[in-house]
This record gives structure tokens, sequence and C-alpha cells, in this order.
């Protein structure tokens, strides 16, 4: 038993996973700090909450990341490429701009450089999501398509870690150098953000020992042809960016819209509740410890559980059924939000409300992104699927920026309330899609 434990292990324990482990953990520690953890530190500041749902429109250099990763493939760094090669050049130089990104957030008080710290949170997302680019583009190049399996899974576990300790460990940093919780403390996030600053340098390192990747270098496009486009050009722009979008509608004709509907909606009811959460949490009295251990720490295990429970059941109930409960589930569990809003702010509380919702998340996230790697035809997977995943979170992710406004406007409980009912016109939209699509 002991060997065959052993053989099953193996692949993760070798030198190429442990690196994906490392660069997984790079990738998830700043996308916390530009997002949950910012929204967190800046109520905690007094910032008003329709500016802290804006601040949140940060984060959409995840979304378009698709737009600039062209120029990472086809272009090196001078110097620092020659040095340590195209892969490993891009990577160290994202990870030496999430650090500074990181500093300067720490240096920038909200209260008096608001305009600073969403300057360095701009720069922060904008590196991280460079070096996402790069981590993934290192993955697939460094070992065999049979070992790819094992590397995407070390990934994600490094990207987990690095979100809680971006999530519940930042939070738990404030809380211990924090004296008085219940007033406002700049050195406590000063010191937060520059320690996850130093922890960036771990990965940084490790990167600098990493091997380049052994492939082959693309051949450099020729000089244009004739007019300011070349052949050349025109061809690479025909295969590369409009062959994918060609091929999508080609096989789907007219429920190709039907499709994208339901793909940049599906998340749109978690999303917006998500980007204002914190700020709820501060408003509700929870502790930075509260919340650090139940919605960063017990909520990942939750997510993970439900993802699980998601990947189970969508072979055994079918893919369609399966989008359509998570869909139903993660409306109702926002209603739990507007349950708690009239609850003394008790860890217990806080946990059958994250339960809950953590849990329905994750089944459905994995019902969704089978779905949309079912979509992709594998000649453009890499594209369509950037594509797909791009659109899922654009829209979700620009309304949720006006979150802290409409809280504004209306209260906590009915926010909430149009929270769950934005899962209305998502259900109906998967009743259509199973009726003009095989979808089971």
């Amino acid at each position: 038993m002991s060997g065959q434990t052993g053989s099953l292990l193996t692949p993760f324990l070798n030198p190429q996973s442990l690196r994906l482990l490392v660069l997984g953990f790079a990738a998830g520690l700043p996308i916390i700090l530009v997002y949950g953890t910012l929204s967190f530190w800046l109520r905690d500041a007094h910032i008003d909450r329709g500016t802290i749902g804006f601040v949140s429109w940060v984060a959409l250099a995840y979304a378009f990341k698709f737009v600039w990763s062209p120029l990472v493939d086809a272009f090196g760094l001078g110097a620092v490429t020659r040095e340590l090669g195209r892969r490993r050049g891009w990577l160290i130089s994202a990870q030496l701009m999430v650090v500074a990104g990181l500093v300067g957030m720490a240096l920038s008080d909200p209260q008096v450089a608001l305009s600073a710290l969403i300057g360095f949170a701009v720069v922060t997302a904008f590196a991280s999501a460079t070096q996402d680019i790069v981590i993934d583009a290192y993955r697939i190049e460094c070992a065999k398509p049979d070992a790819q399996a094992a590397l995407a899974a070390t990934y994600m576990v490094g990207y987990r870690a690095g979100m809680i300790v971006s999530g519940a460990g930042a939070l738990l940093v404030a809380a211990t150098f924090d004296p008085n919780e219940t007033v406002y403390d700049y050195a406590s996030w000063r010191a937060t953000y520059l320690i996850m600053g130093a922890i960036m340098l771990l990965p940084m390192l490790a990167t600098l020992f990493m091997p380049e990747p052994e492939f082959a270098a693309p051949q450099p496009v020729d000089a244009p042809s004739s007019g300011p486009l070349g052949r050349s050009l025109v061809e690479w722009l025909r295969e590369a960016v409009a062959a994918p979008f060609i091929d999508f509608f080609q096989r789907y004709g007219w429920t190709a819209l039907v499709v994208l509907a339901v793909i940049g909606s599906y998340r749109i009811s978690d999303i917006v509740l998500g980007v204002i959460a914190n700020v709820f949490y501060v408003d509700m009295g929870f502790t930075k410890s509260q919340v650090a251990w139940v919605a960063k720490f017990f909520g990942v295990a939750m997510t993970l559980i439900g993802a699980l429970v998601g990947g189970a059941l969508a072979p055994r109930v079918g893919l369609g059924r399966m989008l359509i409960l998570g869909a139903v589930l993660v409306s109702l569990t926002n209603l739990l939000f507007a349950w708690l809003v009239n609850q003394s702010p008790t860890t217990l509380n806080l946990a059958i409300v994250i339960s809950a919702d953590n849990l329905s998340a994750g089944l459905a996230a994995a019902a969704f992104v089978a779905y949309l790697s079912g979509l992709t035809n594998l000649k453009f997977s890499a594209t369509q699927y950037a594509l797909f995943s791009s659109l899922m979170v654009l829209p979700p992710k620009i309304l949720g920026g006006f979150s802290g406004w409409l809280v504004d406007q209306l209260d906590y409980s009915q926010f909430f309330v149009a929270c769950a009912l934005l899962g209305i016109p998502v259900v109906l939209l998967l009743l259509l899609l199973r009726r003009v699509t095989s979808l089971d």
C-alpha cells in the first residue's frame, strides 16, 4: 500500500511540479491584495462604499490580460531576456513590478493619498496579470503533455495557498499590529502590505534558480510587404484573432448569442455581491480575525469542497442540470446575507452564511468550468477559453463596481435581495440554452 501511495504522489513531488507550486503561490498572492483585502482596508479607513465599489475595477486587469499576452509571447526584454531567457526574464520583471506595487500601496495611506494607493494597485494588478500569462506559458512549455495534469494540480494548490496568505493571512497580520480595532490604524496596514511584498521575494528567488523551458523559438514576423500592414501580420491577425471567433459562430450559429449571454451572466449574482462583501463585514462589526478565519480560510475550504461535489455530480445528473442547480443555489444563498444583516456579528452566524455561500459557489464554478471547456475547439483551445473566461467576469465585475453606490441608495438587505434576483434571468437563459442546444 505504501508503495502504491508513493507512486501516486511521485508526479507531484518532482522538481517541475514543485516549481509550479511556487509559481502558483506567486500568482495567487497579489490578486486578493488588490481586491478583497484592499476593500477591507479601504472601509477600515472610512472610505465611502461607492468609491470602494469603483476601486474594484482595478481587478479588471485580469480579465483583459489576453489583450497584451501576444506581446509577452513575441517580444523579449533586452538584457534581461539575454541573461535569464524569455520566460524567466518576463517572469522576474513582472514579479519585481508586483513587489514595487505592493510597497507603493503600503506607503499610501488611503485617508491622505487615495489616488496614489489606487495607482499602485493598478500597477500591482497589471504586473500580476502579466505574471499569470508567463506562468501559463512556462507550465505548458516545461513538461510533456502527459505531465500537465500534475503540474496544473500543484499550480492550483499553490494558487489557493497564496490566496489564503493574502486573504486570511493579511487580515491576521493587520489584526496583530492593530492595537485597537475600533480605531483606524494605518501603521498596521502598512506593515501588512510590506510583509506581503517581502513574501513575494521568495518566489522571485525561486524564479532565478528555475531552468528556462526548452522550446522552439518562433520565427520573426517578416517585414511588411506592402502598405502599413504586411501579409504576414494580416495572416497572423486572421489566424490568431479572427479564426477562433469565426469557428465559434460557425459551430453554433445563432445559438452562439444565447451561449455568450449565459457565459456573461452566469456568475453575475455572486461576483456583484462579492465586491461589497468585505465592506459589509466591516460595517457589521466583524473583526479582522473573524473574517480571516471564517471567510478567508474556512471559506476557501468550503469552496474546494463544493467544487469537488460539483465535479462528482455533473457526470451523474448531467451538466445542464448542474448549471441550473448551481445558479439557483448561488442566488438563494445570497438571501442568507440579507438574513445576516439583522443578526449579531458572531462567528457562528458568519460561518453559517459562508458555508452555504461558498459551497454553492464551488459547485456552480465546477459545472461552469466544465461547460466552458466543452465549448472550445481544440484547434483554438487557448484563445477561445481565454476569451470565454474573460467574458465570464467582465459584465459582473463592471456591474459590481456600482455595488457600493447601490448599497448607499438602498440598504444592505435590499441590495442582497437584488443580487439574488439577478439569478432569475440566468436560470431562464439556461432553460433556453437547453432547448436550443444539446446540453443535457
